[in-house]
């Protein structure tokens, strides 16, 4: 039963829809076109919604209907369509698909006809529910959308709207759009050639366009739009950067402009490598044209050319995009090969390849990269010739970039074949020059690739450098030599032969490189720290069979040398030199293969090798090199190099005439090896041969000289050695020459001919000379002659005798010839030449014996001295290094050397050591030095160590840094040498002079000529004299009157000592510490510290010996210092305080070196200490150190910084960082007096309130307040004081108050504020909030005051709602602070305090607050002040709060808009416009609190508050008219109440009052009170009898209006006797006791005052009762008018006295105008007609009398009409007679000569009356 009783219901709605529908037809058919709007609103959304009927008829009507509106709306777009209304319709949740369907197309409609502000309003609403669209609609209502933007937004868009914009945060909605943005922004005009535009498919373009195709100038305000919201929708780069990039390619110029301009400001920190970010870039880049199950409408296009590049310099920035497989590969070759590229796409793609194998993994890598290397190869081999050569340069370039890269990457895509290897260095030979350099960096990684390659390969290769080696290209020949070092081993023959061919090349780099591979650089081994294996050279019989099979011809030599050589000396050089380390290598490997007849073969043609690089056309260095390579092989191989030269004796002494020393003495020597093969006689002949040779020639050369005296020294030492022994008379020929060249000979030749005597003295004791029948030691046949050369200049040739004294004394017995060498010896004691003091070390070592080298050695090898063998100067130097080697007869001179030993004993240790030279001290250092080093195994040299340590341990303090370096040396010796217990006391006694401690050293005796100081240590004397020695210190003591001050100096160089001595000390540690191990640890807790400090100490010399040491002791550093950081801070804090500067500075330096990258455990005990001591350390007195507390300063904020940062730090360390280092900064450093510190304080605050985040908020109430109370007490006291003078220069104080304020704004100390209110959260207001409200009462200067106020108004911004317990509190401190605030900045700060808090004030707060406010308006003007101030922040700041008190604020605006202060009133009047919608409808709202509070002003006892309420009832009255008749009762009662008593100033304001009351109010006053407006009469005329000037001149104006606004006849009666008597006062005033006045008013005469009268007042008040009298009340006082016109008209008057009367006259005309004609026919008509006839005979001469006195053009006009309306009013009475005129001739000759135009006219007119009465 229910089914058809539904049905039925349905057939009778759609019956009644129908009829409805039809109703509605007929309506709108009907509709006039004004109302044709309102109608639709209601029609449209009930016409569509009734689409959802099924009935055809109802449907059909629907369609009838749409059709009229169509029609009728079609052209008429001033015709708004009901937009919301079908936007909700369509949002509906049960419209049909029909309904939704229509509503489309009429929201379509809508948006057309739609107003701008209704389209950006709708437009955000469309964008935001899109994705909640049908999808056959969303294109419809993005392209809605994206036409509103483009019409309303593309010049900007409104804070309001973007707000609505930002809403859309629904991610499907919002990336509907953005994807729809993106593809209107890609979209162009298309082309005649069709097809979708680039970066869009077919599809995409008709989505975006539409029916209608978009012209150029929408797209752009389209683009522009879209490009302005997406900004104002602030969304994340990686979502807007596409859409930026394709903007930044487009092809409009504004476009192109905004979109580089977003890019670089909102999506500069786009994340490149966001994948979906990379997925929508290389989709723009690559399209999908490609894909093949994609329909062809919808395959994308790739991006045009401009968006491909942009494309590529961003894929070039990712990581992502180089991973990104196959996309990469795909857009790689769309640059290199894709249709339509370009050059510069070229370009980008080689430029992309090289980032892509740079960056891309091994796994994606080895897809792409054999691919893309085909690619590259292809493109070097055919397209890049056809391009220009710029682009070509560039792309080439990229392309060897990028297979160098692979390379690195992928090597094994290049072991199999060399093809690649040949095409680089086919580059390197014929590319253009700026490429090689590229193309030599991809061989050089390509080198790599090859390491692993085949033997086959790497044979081929071999051949490919070899042949490349020696090219014309210098690049080809580095790249042949880099390949040999890198790709073979050290072993490999070849390469090691390319590198000897280049160690000759022009370029340096080449040679150094060629070298490198031939001999490695020593310290790379050592600077690795590990255990290096010693090099593998190659076999010597391999290296030089290899390079013989290159050069056959190598072995060709010839006896006259002069063969041509094969290579450059350069490379004979590396070749001699490789060749020697490779046969040393060989035979210290394993000895006995020197025993094999291969090697020995290999050795000969090693021989033959080396004789043919002695040709003559060999260099120098060449000659030397193989000469000593010869006596190198010989110390191996002495048989068989003797053997071999024993037949070439004659060769050998053609090299004793070369031109290099070396080489001459390296050919003496081997003639010398060689000779031990020859037989006695042949040796004897030898010998004969050299001692004629000298002896025979007179003018033999130089060469050949010093030459032969070698070989005599080498040829007779081998003889003497053997036995048989050389003949006596052969040894004495010889002696006997040599010390006759040594006593003939210059310096040179002598010293060479002494160095051979001492050769033979190695070998046997000299044996006396046969000088004049007796015999003579040599030394002592010398002496003469020695010490003369030893006092000589020829460094070299001393060097030389002396060291020979020592070989002589070698093997001498006599005790005198000892003595007298050792005085030789030490007669070298002052010498300054360091080698002469070594060399002098050598002889001494060589006299004491036991030295570590045999005669063998010294003759029969490339032996020089033995400091040069031991390098004991060296940082590697030990007894290990010297291999001792002792006679077998040294023994036998044991006995004979005692007393010399005890002789150099005593000189030394007596003499020299602690000598007061110190020159000497350094003499007896090195020689020292030199007995311990050489002969410390002695049994002698064991049992002085004690005292030789003492000495040692003395010269640490040395001036002579020489002296310190070797003492140093020589503790480590005497370590080396000592037992245990030694040892143990060097180390301690090391440990006490490093730490300060160390007992007293032995006292040197000063002498007059004891140098103190070095020169310039302590400046000069005053005289410019030097300051150095005791002399002169003692000379400048005393001559300044201070003995004492000697004292000072004393201790000044003990203190230079000490720092020497520990220099000296860490020196002789850095040594020590090698040798002694575990004897150091005990004492490295108290070492470490201070080695640590004293690495950092300003002098660098300290600075240098402590890193010795600290290296030698410390083997892992950053172990140690982490072991011992805590007292090594301690020590540095503790130190930076010390009386020493140098301390101070060095510890400075240190504790910033080593806090740097330190965790919070690490420095959390010592983080306050480091602060105090960089304060103390920025506050020194000495720069330096003041520098060093600045560069302190920088890494302990950095530190702090970092701590603090709970980004980079844990919360807990970050908090408790900041619990230890705020507050000192705040006590200390903010408050400091200290410039530096305080800017350093408040930057490092500043930046922790950056980073510290949530470790801040427990000290954000102390921050906070210091940083507030910081504003005013870090400003510059300049300003203050410019403020405190302002007045006096001229300044504005407001302007300079705003100025401070703003300059504090600008400071750190205010940005600190700012990120302190980031951080404040609920927690933190309950201690910041009291705090804050304590500084409110307590704060001082103008910048806190400001700050706090401003402060207090940002946190409530931020907090909101969370204020709300503290507002009470807040504005019970605020309001009073506000009031009684005096500066006006800071006045207002606060008021927008107020206002802030009260925003979220309760209620009663609320009501309270305002009142007090309100009630301020009466206070004094403070107060006032504050009132307005105070309000206007209300009414701005919290509006939506205060509109509910608008009752108790207005009135308050309104009365005070009066007040006398223009400031004030100028104030209220501002506030009044800003907040009254419109003054009539204000007033009227708020009327009754309005005059509430107006008549509490009235009744105030203020005269001022008085005033004012008077003002504002003339304003009422002004504004309301009438309306203000309700309240005209208690207004006019309160008025009258105040105007009798006393005048006070300004109480005229009620005057005016009573008039403006009266002038609005007059028909209420008078029908409620009949008797009340002459009440009010008699009060106005009683004030206008008072003395005052002002006060009667107000009086009178207003009874002018009260008369005016009654018009009561009776008051002419009340009114004219008072205004007479006022005329007849004035006239008494000018004439005297003369009185005008008659008896009837004459009584009432004595009642006013002589005072000033104001006559053209009373003459408007008499005018006006003149208009409202009646006409016998007027003819009653026409005597008494005559005589006030008479008054008037007299000439002591003003010109505006007489302006009045004309107007009065006029109006008295007028009136008796129209009574003549009212009263005819009654007995006034004949008094009117006299009276008028009596004022034309008496004014009219008067007027014209007037005309010709007065001279000003306003008198002449009103008078000449005055005259015209009189004579006008006598000819309408009678005829009047031109000639009976009495006053014609002169009113003819006041128009001839009148000047005013229109006084002229009204004369002429008045002649014209006359003429025509004629």
């Amino acid at each position: 039963m229910a089914e058809p009783s539904s049905s039925a219901t349905t057939a009778k709605s759609d019956a009644e829809t129908e009829e409805l529908l039809d109703r509605m037809l007929t309506r709108l058919a009907f509709c006039e076109d004004s109302k044709f709007e309102a109608l639709l609103s209601k029609l449209i959304p009930f016409t569509l919604s009734s689409l959802s009927s099924n009935s055809t008829a109802v449907r059909n009507k629907v369609l009838e209907i749409l059709s009229h509106v169509n029609k009728r709306v079609k052209h008429r777009h001033d015709i708004m369509l009901p937009l919301n209304e079908l936007w909700n319709l369509y949002m509906g949740a049960n419209a049909s698909p029909m309904v939704k369907n229509f509503c489309v197309v009429y929201i379509e409609m809508a948006f057309e006809h739609a107003h701008i502000m209704e389209k950006e309003n709708m437009a955000p609403l469309l964008v935001a529910n899109i994705s909640k669209v049908p999808l056959q609609h969303q294109e419809i209502m993005l392209r809605i959308a994206t036409k509103v933007i483009g019409e309303c937004h593309a010049n900007g868009i409104g804070e309001d709207v973007a707000v609505k914009y930002r809403l859309v945060n629904n991610f499907e909605d919002r990336g509907l759009f953005m994807e729809f943005c993106l593809h209107l922004m890609l979209y162009q005009q298309p082309s005649q050639g069709g097809g979708g535009p680039p970066g869009l498919s077919v599809a995409q373009s008709k989505r975006v366009v539409g029916k209608h195709p978009l012209t150029s100038d929408v797209l752009l305000t389209r683009k522009l739009g879209i490009l302005n919201v997406i900004e104002a929708m602030e969304l994340d780069s990686e979502i807007v950067y596409p859409i930026y990039l394709v903007a930044s390619a487009d092809c409009q110029e504004q476009v192109i402009n905004r979109g580089e301009e977003l890019l670089k400001k909102k999506a500069f920190n786009a994340n490149l490598d966001d994948s979906n970010l990379l997925s929508k870039l290389f989709l723009l880049f690559n399209g999908t044209l490609e894909a093949e199950n994609i329909a062809p409408e919808y395959r994308v296009n790739p991006g045009n050319v401009v968006l491909k590049i942009k494309l590529m310099s961003v894929f070039c920035r990712s990581i992502t995009a180089a991973n990104s497989f196959p996309a990469t590969l795909q857009c790689i070759f769309g640059c290199i090969y894709g249709n339509g590229t370009t050059s510069r796409l070229k370009q980008l793609g080689m430029e992309f390849s090289v980032w892509v194998f740079k960056h891309a993994k091994i796994d994606q890598l080895k897809f792409m990269g054999p691919v893309i290397l085909n690619g590259i190869l292809k493109l070097l081999d055919i397209r890049l010739n056809s391009e220009s050569d710029a682009i070509a340069r560039e792309m080439k370039s990229f392309s060897f970039q990028a297979i160098g890269l692979l390379a690195q990457r992928l090597p094994h895509l290049f072991r199999d074949k060399v093809d690649l290897a040949l095409r680089l260095f086919g580059a390197l030979k014929e590319e253009a020059q700026s490429l090689r350099q590229v193309i030599l960096e991809a061989a050089s990684s390509l080198a790599t690739a090859y390491k692993d390659a085949t033997a086959g390969l790497l044979m081929h290769l071999e051949t490919v450098l070899l042949e490349n080696s020696q090219v014309e290209q210098n690049e080809v020949r580095f790249c042949a030599v880099r390949w040999s070092t890198s790709l073979f081993g050290f072993q490999h023959c070849a390469s090691r032969y390319i590198c000897m061919l280049g160690a000759a090349d022009s370029r340096l780099d080449i040679r150094e490189m060629a070298l490198e591979g031939l001999f490695p650089v020593k310290d790379e081994v050592r600077s690795t720290g590990q255990n290096h294996m010693p090099l593998k050279y190659p076999k010597f019989a391999e290296m030089l069979h290899f390079i013989l099979n290159q050069e056959p011809k190598l072995l060709d030599s010839s006896y006259m040398r002069g063969q041509k050589l094969l290579f450059p000396s350069a490379v004979y050089v590396a070749m001699i030199r490789f060749l020697l380390k490779c046969f040393e290598a060989e035979l210290e490997e394993n000895n006995s293969v020197g025993a094999s007849s291969e090697f020995l073969s290999s050795v000969a043609k090693m021989c033959s090798l080396l004789e043919h690089a002695m040709s003559f056309e060999g260099s120098v260095e060449l000659h030397a090199t193989a000469s000593k390579t010869l006596i190198t092989i010989g110390s191996y191989l002495p048989e068989m190099i003797a053997s071999h030269y024993a037949p070439k004796i004659s060769w050998l002494k053609q090299l004793l005439s070369n031109v290099n020393w070396d080489t001459r003495e390296s050919a003496a020597r081997l003639l010398g090896i060689a000779c031990s093969a020859l037989p006695s006689h042949a040796s004897s002949d030898l010998i004969c041969e050299l001692v004629s040779s000298i002896s025979r020639t007179s003018n033999i050369r130089f060469e050949l000289y010093h030459g032969t005296l070698c070989a005599m020294g080498y040829v007779t030492a081998d003889f003497v050695s053997r036995i048989p022994a050389v003949p006596e008379t052969t040894l004495h020929i010889v002696l006997r020459c040599l010390t006759h060249v040594a006593m003939s000979e210059t310096a040179t030749l002598a010293s060479v001919a002494i160095q051979s005597l001492g050769h033979i003295g190695l070998c046997m004791p000299l044996p006396p000379l046969m000088e004049d029948s007796r015999s003579v030691h040599v030394l002592t046949y010398l002496h003469a002659k020695l010490s003369k050369l030893l006092s000589g200049d020829d460094n070299k040739a001393v060097q030389k005798i002396v060291i020979a004294l020592g070989h002589i004394c070698a093997k001498e017995t006599s005790t005198s010839h000892l003595n007298t060498a050792i005085d030789l010896i030490f007669s070298l004691s002052r010498s300054k030449v360091e080698d002469i003091l070594f060399a002098a070390g050598e002889a001494l070592a060589f006299l004491w014996g036991s030295v570590p080298v045999t005669a063998d050695v010294i003759l029969k090898t490339n032996f020089s001295t033995l400091s040069m063998t031991s390098n004991f100067l060296m940082e590697d130097a030990s007894l290990s290094s010297l291999k001792h080697r002792l006679d077998g007869n040294s023994q036998a001179n044991e006995d004979y050397h005692v007393e010399v030993r005890e002789t150099i004993t005593r000189k030394l240790f007596d003499v020299l050591l602690y000598s007061s030279r110190k020159e000497e001290r350094c003499a007896g250092t090195v020689w020292l030095l030199s007995l311990t080093m050489y002969s410390g195994r002695h049994s002698s040299i064991q049992q002085m160590l004690p005292e030789i340590q003492e000495a040692f341990s003395t010269l640490l303090g040395d001036q002579s840094e020489l002296t310190q370096e070797l003492a140093c040396h020589g503790m480590s010796i005497v370590y080396e040498l000592g037992d245990a217990s030694m040892k143990k006391d060097l180390v301690d006694a090391l440990v006490t002079n490093l730490t300060g401690s160390g007992k007293k050293k032995r006292a040197i005796k000063l002498v007059e000529d004891s140098e103190v100081f070095q020169e310039g240590v302590i400046g000069r004397s005053p005289n410019g004299g030097k300051l150095t020695t005791y002399k002169e210190l003692c000379s400048l003591a005393n001559d300044m009157g201070q003995p004492e001050l000697i004292y000072k100096f004393m201790d000044l160089a003990n203190y230079q000592a000490s720092l020497n001595s520990k220099r000296g000390a860490a020196f002789g540690f850095s040594k020590i510490a090698k040798l002694a191990g575990d004897a150091l640890q005990p004492h490295l807790r108290l070492l470490i510290p201070r080695l640590f400090r004293y690495q950092y100490d300003p002098d660098k010399n300290v600075q240098d010996a402590m890193a010795h040491i600290w290296k030698s002791l410390v083997a892992d550093p950053k172990r140690i210092i982490y072991q011992h950081l805590d007292i090594i801070i301690d020590d540095l804090i503790i130190q930076s305080g010390s009386r020493l500067w140098r301390s101070r500075e060095g510890s400075c330096l240190a504790l910033a070196d080593i806090i740097q990258g330190r965790k919070f455990d690490e420095v959390k005990n010592h983080l306050k200490n480091i602060w105090i001591a960089t304060f103390r350390a920025m506050d020194d007195i000495k720069e330096t150190v003041r520098n060093a507390g600045d560069k302190l300063c920088h890494t302990v904020m950095s530190l702090t910084i970092r701590l603090c940062d709970c980004s980079l730090t844990e919360i807990s360390d970050a908090s408790a960082t900041m619990d230890i280092v705020l507050p000192l900064l705040l006590a200390d450093g903010m408050l400091s007096k200290v410039e530096t510190v305080r800017k350093s304080s408040i930057k490092v605050i500043m930046k922790l309130a950056k980073g510290a985040g949530l470790a801040l908020r427990p000290h954000l109430s102390d921050l906070v307040c210091c940083m507030l109370e910081s504003l005013s007490s870090l400003e510059d006291q300049g300003l203050n004081y410019v403020e405190m003078h302002a007045a006096s220069a001229g300044i504005h104080t407001e302007k300079l108050e705003n100025l401070r304020v703003s300059i504090s704004k600008s400071s750190p100390m205010w940005e600190t504020l700012d990120l302190c209110i980031n951080t404040v959260n609920q927690e933190t207001l309950d201690h910041l909030v009291p705090r804050l409200a304590y500084l409110v009462q307590s704060g001082v200067g103008l910048n806190t005051r400001v700050g706090i106020a401003n402060f207090i108004s940002l946190l409530v911004q931020k907090v909101g709602a969370d204020i709300k317990p503290f507002t009470s509190m807040l504005l019970r401190l605020l309001f009073p602070v506000a009031r009684d605030e005096k500066s006006a900045v800071a006045k207002r700060a606060f008021a927008s305090a107020c206002a802030m808090v009260l925003k979220h004030a309760g209620p009663s707060q609320v009501q309270k607050l305002i009142e007090d406010t309100a009630a301020l308006h009466a206070g004094e003007r403070t107060e006032q002040i504050s009132c307005a101030i105070l309000l206007k922040s209300y009414t701005s700041i919290a509006s939506d709060v205060v509109s509910g008190y608008h009752a108790a604020i207005f009135p308050v605006l309104f009365v005070s808009r009066f007040e006398d202060d223009k400031h004030i009133s100028g104030l209220f009047e501002e506030l009044w416009e800003d907040n009254a919608s419109g003054e009539r409808v204000t007033v009227q709202l708020y009327l009754g609190e309005i005059v509430s509070l107006i008549c509490e002003g009235l009744a105030s006892s203020s005269w001022a508050s008085k005033r004012k309420s008077a003002q504002a009832v003339c304003k009422l009255g002004e504004v309301l008219g009438d309306s203000l008749s309700t309240y005209h009762n208690i207004l006019l009662e309160h008025l009258m109440k105040e105007i009798p008593g006393r005048l006070w100033e300004g109480k005229d304001a009620l005057l005016y009052a009573i008039g403006a009351l009266s002038t609005s109010c007059h028909k209420a006053i008078s029908s409620e009170n009949p008797m009340a407006p002459n009440t009010i009469l008699t009060v106005v005329l009683s004030a206008s009898m008072k003395k005052v000037k002002k006060y009667r001149e107000v009086a009178l104006s207003s009874l002018d209006q009260v008369i005016k606004a009654f018009g009561d006849p009776d008051f002419f009666n009340i009114a004219f006797p008072l205004l007479f008597e006022m005329c007849n006062s004035a006239a008494s005033n000018r004439t005297g006791p003369a009185s005008i006045s008659n008896d009837a008013v004459k009584a009432e005469s004595d009642v006013f005052d002589d005072s000033f009268v104001p006559l053209d007042k009373v003459l408007c008040c008499i005018m006006s009762i003149i208009c409202v009298a009646e006409a016998k009340d007027i003819l009653e006082q026409k005597n008494n008018l005559m005589c006030v016109f008479t008054v008037s008209f007299s000439p002591g008057y003003q010109w505006t006295v007489k302006l009045s009367a004309f107007s009065l006259i006029k109006e008295l005309c007028s009136r008796l105008q129209s009574f003549f004609y009212d009263c005819e026919g009654t007995p006034l008509h004949s008094n009117i007609n006299s009276f008028i006839r009596e004022l034309f005979n008496s004014l009219s001469p008067r007027i014209i009398e007037c005309i010709s006195i007065v001279k000003i053009a306003q008198v002449h006009i009103a008078a000449s009409e005055c005259l015209l309306e009189i004579t006008k009013l006598y000819r309408s009475l009678e005829s009047l007679q031109w000639t009976n005129v009495a006053f014609k001739g002169e009113l003819l000759h006041q128009y001839e000569v009148e000047k005013s135009e229109e006084a002229k006219s009204y004369l002429k007119k008045c002649i014209d009356i006359f003429e025509n009465q004629d």
